[in-house]
């Protein structure tokens, strides 16, 4: 039983095989993906309308960065990791304190960046 078990998360990914792949990886630690977004304005929408505990967010989404998702959740206290191809790099100064996974990356690397960042919370 993973420590994440029932953790309900929100995905932001643009690729959709992409987010199938961190879906089911989820899913496998016993996440409840509750709701995925291809766009950073139906992230934001679904941030307000959905129950969430944390959430996986992809730094350029549909050639738009996804910072301003990243400030909503933090403005709300939800945790959140970035995982990008870009590295630490990619993400904007002042979130660069926040856990980035490099793309591609494998569950269990999935799985201990993710607790990183909700038990930081």
């Amino acid at each position: 039983m993973s420590e994440l078990n029932g953790l309900r998360l929100l995905v932001v990914e643009d690729e959709s095989h992409v987010a199938m792949l961190v879906e089911d990886m989820l899913a496998d630690m016993g996440c409840d993906v509750v709701a995925s977004a291809a766009r950073v304005s139906e992230a934001l929408k679904l941030i307000e309308a959905t129950d969430i505990d944390a959430a996986v967010l992809d730094v350029n989404v549909a050639g738009e960065k996804v910072f301003p998702v990243a400030e909503r959740l933090r403005d709300r206290k939800i945790p959140f990791i970035f995982a990008t191809g870009y590295g630490a790099e990619g993400v904007r100064e002042d979130f660069r304190a926040y856990p980035v996974i490099p793309k591609p990356f494998p569950q269990s690397q999935l799985q201990k960046v993710l607790m990183k960042a909700v038990e930081r919370w």
